[in-house]
C-alpha cells in the first residue's frame, strides 16, 4: 500500500502546484500519439523543470499505455505520478497495478452529462464517488476527484459533489471547464463558492474553446484554487487546455506567485513536445513563440534599445528565448544604425534615412523581412551609388 504522506509532502511545498496532463489530456488531441520513449522523456523533462505532479495517462487502456505509465512510476522522479480513472474499482485497480502514487477519479457533475451521457441520476453519481474514493483511499492513494463538466453543473449540486468527495476521503477536487465556456468573473464566483462552503483544495482544469483557458485558470487561482492542470503548449481535446508556460508565467508576473517551475526551460520542453506531437510552435504563441521578442516597428525597436521594459513584460532569457531585431517595412533609422554599427559601420542620419527607404521598398517587393546580411548588401550598394531594386 502506498504512503500518501509522501505525496502530501510533495504537494505542500508551494502555494500553487502544477499537475501537468500533457501525457493524458494532451495526447487525447486528435492525431497525437506519443511513442513510449517520448512519454518517458516528456515525464523526465516535466520533472526536471519542477512540475509537482504528472498525470501519466490512463492505466485502464492497458497494453503500451499501461506499460509506459508503470515505467514512468518507476523512474524515481521527484514528481508525484498520477493515473486517470473513471469512477470504478476496475479502473483504479489498473492504476494501482502501475504503482502510481495518486489517482484522478473522473465523474460527470452536470445534469446534461448525468442524464444524456451516463443516463443515470445524481444519487448514482454520488454513490460511485463514495465507492471509488473509498477504494482508492484504502490502498493509500492520493486522490483527486474530477468534476467533469463542472462549469455547467448546478451550483448547489456542485457543492454536494465536492462535499461527498471530501467526506469519502478525496484530497482535492478538479474543477473541469470541459467545454471551455467559462468567463473569468463566473470562474471566480464558482471556485470561491466551493472553497468557502466545502473547504477542499481546488484544481483548475480549463479548456480553450473560446480562448479563455489561461484567463479562467488564473481567475480560479485568484479565488483560492491551489492547483493548476496544464499541458505543454496547451495541446489537448479540440482547442486545447490551459498551457503550462502561460499559466506559470501569468501566475509569476501577474499574481506574484512562483510555482517553482524552471521557466528558462519552457522553450526547450515546448520544442520537444512539438516534435513528439507533430505540431508547430506558432511564431505568435505567448511565452515560447519566436515572435515574443522580435521587434520590427521603429517606435518599438527604438524603445527596446533604450530600455528593455519599454516593450517587453519579461526578459527573453527568463523563458529560454533570445531577442531579435527585425529589418523590414516597419523598421526605423535607429534599427538600421544599430545593426550596421555592430558590423563596424557608422552612419549619419541622412545616410540611415536613405538606406531605410531602400530597406522598406525591398521588404515590400519581397513580401518579407530582410536578414542582417541583406541590410549589409543594401549598404554596400548605397556606398557604391547603385540600387539593385531599380
Amino acid at each position: 500500500m502506498k504512503d500518501k504522506g509522501n505525496v502530501l509532502a510533495k504537494l505542500a511545498k508551494r502555494k500553487l502546484m502544477v499537475c501537468d496532463t500533457t501525457l493524458r489530456d494532451g495526447e487525447q488531441a486528435a492525431g497525437i500519439v506519443f511513442a513510449n520513449l517520448e512519454k518517458v522523456r516528456i515525464a523526465k523533462l516535466l520533472d526536471e523543470i519542477g512540475v509537482q505532479q504528472i498525470e501519466a495517462g490512463i492505466p485502464a487502456m492497458g497494453g503500451d499505455e499501461k506499460a509506459a505509465i508503470k515505467r514512468i512510476a518507476h523512474l524515481g522522479l521527484d514528481a508525484s505520478i498520477l493515473g486517470w480513472n473513471r469512477a470504478s474499482k476496475e479502473d483504479i485497480s489498473n492504476s494501482i497495478d502501475c504503482d502510481v502514487d495518486s489517482v484522478a477519479i473522473s465523474m460527470s457533475s452536470s445534469d446534461i452529462h448525468i442524464e444524456h451521457k451516463l443516463m443515470k441520476s445524481r444519487e448514482w453519481v454520488l454513490e460511485r464517488i463514495v465507492e471509488s474514493v473509498e477504494y482508492a483511499a484504502a490502498h493509500g492513494m492520493y486522490i483527486s476527484v474530477n468534476a467533469e463538466d463542472a462549469s455547467r453543473a448546478d451550483p448547489e449540486f456542485m457543492l454536494e459533489f465536492a462535499r461527498t468527495a471530501k467526506e469519502a476521503g478525496a484530497d482535492r477536487v478538479r474543477y473541469c471547464d470541459t467545454l471551455g465556456i467559462l468567463t473569468p468573473s463566473v470562474t471566480y464566483d464558482a471556485i470561491k463558492n466551493i472553497i468557502d462552503n466545502v473547504h477542499i483544495p481546488i484544481e483548475m482544469h480549463t479548456h480553450n474553446d473560446f480562448g479563455m483557458a489561461t484567463a479562467n485558470a488564473i481567475s480560479g487561482v485568484q479565488a483560492g484554487a491551489t492547483f493548476l492542470s496544464t499541458t505543454v503548449m496547451g495541446i489537448g481535446e479540440r482547442t486545447g487546455n490551459s498551457p503550462l508556460e502561460e499559466v506559470v508565467m501569468a501566475s509569476k508576473h501577474l499574481l506574484g506567485i512562483d510555482t517553482g517551475i524552471d521557466t528558462k526551460r519552457l522553450r526547450e520542453i515546448s520544442e520537444y513536445v512539438a516534435r513528439a506531437s507533430n505540431r508547430e510552435i506558432p511564431a505568435w504563441k505567448p511565452i515560447v513563440g519566436q515572435n515574443c521578442f522580435a521587434h520590427e516597428a521603429g517606435i518599438h525597436t527604438d524603445g527596446v534599445m533604450k530600455y528593455l521594459s519599454n516593450y517587453e513584460p519579461y526578459s527573453p532569457e527568463e523563458v529560454g528565448m533570445t531577442r531579435k531585431i527585425i529589418v523590414g517595412k516597419h523598421s526605423g533609422r535607429s534599427t538600421i544604425k544599430q545593426i550596421l554599427e555592430a558590423r563596424g559601420i557608422e552612419l549619419d542620419d541622412n545616410s540611415a534615412a536613405a538606406i531605410l527607404e531602400v530597406v522598406r521598398a525591398t521588404s515590400v517587393s519581397l513580401k518579407r523581412s530582410l536578414s542582417e546580411n541583406e541590410l549589409l548588401y543594401i549598404y554596400q550598394d548605397y556606398k557604391e551609388g547603385t540600387n539593385p531594386g531599380q
